[in-house]
């Protein structure tokens, strides 16, 4: 450094040196607030659900409200949905632990095959489930049906989650407990599935919700429900109260799910200090078992892969060409259009808020974050009912307009593509950010063109998530689709209503098509959290 010559014999009274300047350029802030107000204001429209039902309480009087709620067919619709939900759930949690377990633990033949099999399921649609088993069994109808075929189309949500966490667990644990001379189911009930509650308690959640808001499948097996109560009150009267009561009893029903899960997924620390084992699992030897155990991935397989294959081939082979009609290319046009459309259009909404749950963690943060994932736990039902009233009511022409359909579809799948986004910005480095400010980039520059064109990729899978969800949406596209607007979903549910399932089938085959990408995608995923 260059010192100044008038102080270098100087005294000690003279003048202090004065340091050096530093030509450093001006630090420039994150662009909090503005990406705070967007996300603020998508955390208020998220929450019209609950507006809706609020607004309508008052609305209707508290003496209408009693007149509604507390009557014989309430009751009746809350016997039904709570036996489902208590039967179905821990049937589905028995299935798919065991599967996972067979297929993660143990030296089965043919692993990853059956692997793929237990969530290919997740490529038909529930309500193509039902379609497939009523072609098969016509009398299929009532609770058991309704258990048995939901367990099938479901399980998969548990299983996706019980298998990835059984690759993460550290085999020392099971060691340490076999050491101390526990047997192997000793060893399974007192140290692995302890680590397995917070994979069950959230796949468990996803089924539970999934089951309070399908309709398709429980009309076709005439099993009623709220969600096929309320479709049915707002076909025979638009803005009818009693359809939307019930859409309050839903959502009550839906709040005291999540809140239960909170409850039974505790507080308990499930990470470890270290880096754990970096051995694999050995996979346990099954011997005389391998036989039993390889029966069950395959039966699973043939209820519920081969069933839907068996139908569908079957209604298409009675039909012949003349059911590929012209009227299938049209349907299946116009849902990848919605589905694109609401895919980037979700993604859009849900970035201000993904970027700031990585870059700014706090108070706020975390209830606005809360605000964007509630959502997706509301039935489509309901959040159509609350749009239909709103735009009946304040902005008739918005009423069945592609507008409000695209908004119900960023509402119903804005969870969807928060999870992908958020993980891919995590995985971007804001010092990238702060090198571009400090190059002269603006922030918003900066958070555009560095830390976006990273999370690409996850914004991609995003839109792919939300897109096909839309793709095999039903009751909110029903609800809210302009005329002369056909889905995929829609067209098929007209034509199996009419009980022509010859010309329903193309219309199932194409979504099948289409929600294959998903279970990849899904299957992908899984592996990549579970770090194989």
């Amino acid at each position: 450094m260059l010192q100044d010559n008038r102080f270098l014999n100087a005294g000690p009274n003279a003048p202090a040196a004065r340091p050096a300047l530093k030509l450093a350029p001006p630090r420039r802030r994150m662009p909090y607030t503005p990406v705070v107000a967007f996300a603020t204001i998508v955390a208020l429209f998220s929450l019209v659900p609950l507006g809706f039902i609020a607004w309508i309480t008052v609305d209707v009087g508290w003496d209408t409200v009693k007149q509604l709620i507390f009557r014989p067919r309430v009751g009746e619709l809350l016997v039904n949905t709570v036996a489902l939900e208590v039967v179905t759930v821990p049937l589905a949690i028995v299935l798919a632990v065991t599967l996972a377990w067979i297929t993660e633990r143990t030296d089965v033949p043919l692993a990853r095959l059956w692997a793929w099999l237990a969530v290919a399921p997740l490529a038909v649609p529930a309500f193509v489930h039902s379609y497939a088993w009523v072609s098969l069994v016509p009398g299929m109808r009532g609770l058991q049906s309704g258990v048995f075929v939901s367990v099938l189309a479901y399980y998969p949500f548990l299983y996706l989650p019980v298998a990835a966490a059984l690759r993460r667990l550290d085999p020392a644990i099971e060691d340490a407990a076999a050491s101390l001379g526990l047997g192997p189911w000793a060893v399974f009930f007192r140290t692995i599935l302890p680590q397995l509650r917070l994979a069950i308690c959230g796949g468990s959640l996803l089924i539970a919700l999934h089951l309070l808001s399908e309709y398709g499948l429980f009309v076709m097996i005439r099993f009623d429900t709220f969600a096929t109560a309320i479709v049915d009150q707002f076909q025979s009267a638009y803005n009818s109260p009693a359809a939307n009561m019930l859409g309050g009893v839903l959502v009550a029903f839906c709040l005291l799910l999540l809140a239960i899960e909170v409850l039974v997924r505790g507080n308990e620390r499930y990470a470890r200090v270290g880096s754990g084992s970096a051995r694999p699992a050995d996979r346990r030897r099954l011997g005389w078992y391998t036989v039993p155990a390889m029966l069950l991935p395959l039966v699973v397989a043939a209820l519920t892969l081969g069933v839907p294959f068996v139908t569908l081939v079957r209604w298409l082979y009675l039909g012949g060409a003349g059911i590929w009609r012209v009227e299938v290319g049209n349907a299946f046009v116009q849902s990848i259009v919605l589905a694109l459309a609401g895919g980037i259009l979700a993604t859009i909404a849900a970035a201000p808020m993904a970027w700031l749950s990585v870059r700014a963690p706090g108070r706020v943060q975390r209830v606005l974050e809360a605000c964007h994932y509630y959502v997706g736990s509301l039935p489509g039902v309901v959040v159509a009912l609350a749009l239909v009233t709103i735009t009946v009511r304040l902005v008739l022409p918005l009423y069945q307009t592609f507008a409000t359909l695209l908004l119900a579809y960023i509402l119903l799948f804005l969870p969807r593509a928060m999870v992908g986004l958020r993980a891919s910005i995590a995985q971007a480095p804001v010092e990238l950010e702060r090198a571009a400010m400090a190059l002269g980039r603006t922030p918003g520059q900066a958070v555009r063109q560095v830390t976006m064109r990273l999370a690409a990729p996850g914004a991609a899978a995003s839109i792919a998530l939300v897109a096909l969800g839309i793709t095999n949406e039903l009751t909110a596209t029903l609800m809210l689709s302009p005329n002369g607007v056909q889905t995929l979903a829609t067209k098929f549910w007209s034509l199996t209503s009419e009980i022509d399932y010859v010309a329903a089938a193309p219309y199932a085959f194409m979504m099948v098509v289409l929600s294959l990408p998903l279970t990849l995608l899904l299957h992908a995923q899984s592996k990549r959290t579970a770090g194989q």
